[in-house]
């Protein structure tokens, strides 16, 4: 089973962007990275990729070089020429960057990705989701995806159990 990114943390960026990532994330992008490998190139950076696009808002995605692989690959598959293709490229390919953990499990958001989510320094929010995790500014994250969660579940009966999401017509 391939390693999935669970969990949530809340953590510090500095002024220059440097954070620490978490450490059952880094086991994910390591596991996700195919050109290093411990054996071999056990000194390489990890390397990831940065989703910045406009329709994230303000937050970013990050995949394991993979994952990353893989959507490359559903987008070129689309139609050369079609609205589909054009739009993934310009939205997914071109509002991306690589970036690196380095080998104390550190890396620096770069500085256009830090502003685009209102990121300075202070505290910054990680949100495992699976195949990719979240990065925003954790008071962001509070007042709008925290607080539209918690009303989600506001209306739901108490002793909600999410895991009824998982069946046919869960909701």
């Amino acid at each position: 089973m391939v390693p999935i990114f669970t969990g949530e943390h809340t953590l510090t960026v500095d002024g220059k962007g440097r954070v620490s990532i978490p450490a059952d994330f880094r086991r994910v992008l390591a596991a996700g990275d195919p050109d290093r490998t411990p054996d071999r190139t056990p000194d390489r950076a990890v390397e990831m990729k940065i989703l910045y696009g406009d329709h994230l808002d303000r937050r970013l995605h990050f995949y394991t070089m993979s994952a990353f692989a893989q959507i490359q690959a559903d987008i070129l598959a689309l139609p050369r020429g079609s609205e589909a293709r054009n739009m993934a490229s310009r939205l997914i390919l071109g509002q991306s960057v690589t970036a690196e953990m380095d080998r104390d499990g550190r890396m620096v958001i770069p500085q256009k990705q830090r502003e685009k989510i209102g990121l300075t320094e202070g505290k910054v929010y990680f949100s495992g989701l699976g195949e990719f995790f979240e990065v925003w500014n954790a008071e962001t994250w509070a007042e709008t995806e925290g607080a539209e969660t918690k009303a989600w579940l506001d209306d739901k009966p108490k002793g909600f159990d999410p895991l009824i999401l998982l069946q046919p017509g869960g909701s």
